[in-house]
């Protein structure tokens, strides 16, 4: 099993009324569990496979998801690209509320409460994160974005933050300065993760505000109201790209084949377990 279709994001992807639950997977991983069950799910005739990023009912704080078991969980179900969905606040004047910014860079500064890595306790792998977003997917996107009229950012910065506070102003006004073009808190060690698995991932990152820099009140439920537009728009160009990412199943490079230091007489049979679903 190779080459399926993964949907990071939350509960506004699997309220689309066009969407069929096929089933649910109760995926085990040597990082613990997901942050739901997997939902195999069909949109316009397309199988793919969805992780609410937060659970069912948004009960994890970004610090508190458990990113290696949902790329592992992914990973074991054999999908090979990730569409990510996340909700960001903006650092730059020209991208408003309910732009689509599809981001090609990340900036970490979360502050070391994620595990961040699946190489660890005798395995040693260095995976190159230089371009973090997979070109040929983010452009499925973007082309996505222009067909369904929706505004969007070709390219961007993601700056990610530990919260789940928002930033004071002190410190919005220095990633601006940092030249990032949004701000969130869940695509790392997410997308680093991918990465290590030889996962193609790229992000629809979608903007509800603009951060603390700008000297505007912005309360949840402001937020929360322009999440709602922005979800109908995700909805619309997820039934847009799905069935093209399906019919355009590219070859990518998978640079974590190339990472791993540790011999392989040095593995241990539950290492290799882990190794073989990785590095397939």
């Amino acid at each position: 099993m190779g080459g399926n279709i993964g949907v990071i994001g939350g509960s506004g992807v699997y309220n689309i009324d066009e969407i069929q639950i096929v089933s649910e997977h109760e995926v085990e991983t040597p990082f613990g569990k997901p942050s739901s069950p997997v939902l195999e799910a069909k949109l316009n005739d397309v199988t793919f496979f969805f992780i609410p990023r937060h659970g069912k009912n948004h009960t994890f704080l970004p610090s508190e998801v458990n990113y290696r078991a949902n790329i592992f969980a992914l990973k074991k179900m054999g999908v090979e690209y990730i569409v990510s969905i996340s909700a960001v606040g903006s650092l730059k004047e020209e991208l408003p509320p309910n732009t689509f910014v599809l981001v090609d860079q990340f900036i970490d500064w979360t502050k070391g409460k994620r595990d961040r890595t699946f190489f660890e306790n005798g395995i040693a792998g260095h995976v190159s994160c230089a371009d973090p977003i997979e070109e040929k997917l983010r452009k499925i996107l973007l082309e996505g974005c222009k067909s369904e009229e929706i505004s969007h950012s070709d390219g961007g910065t993601y700056i990610c933050i530990e919260g789940p506070q928002f930033s004071t102003r002190a410190e919005s006004n220095l990633y601006k300065g940092f030249g990032a073009s949004v701000i969130g808190m869940t695509n790392v060690p997410e997308s680093f993760l991918a990465k290590e698995a030889g996962i193609a991932y790229a992000t629809i990152a979608m903007v509800t505000d603009f951060d603390a820099w700008k000297d505007e009140h912005c309360t949840v439920d402001e937020i929360m109201r322009v999440m709602t537009v922005n979800n109908k728009a995700a909805q619309k160009l997820l039934k847009n790209v799905l069935p093209k990412i399906s019919e355009n199943k590219f070859a990518f490079e998978k640079q974590n084949k190339i990472g791993v230091m540790t011999p392989e007489d040095r593995w241990t049979d539950e290492q290799r377990k882990t190794l073989e679903i990785l590095l397939s």
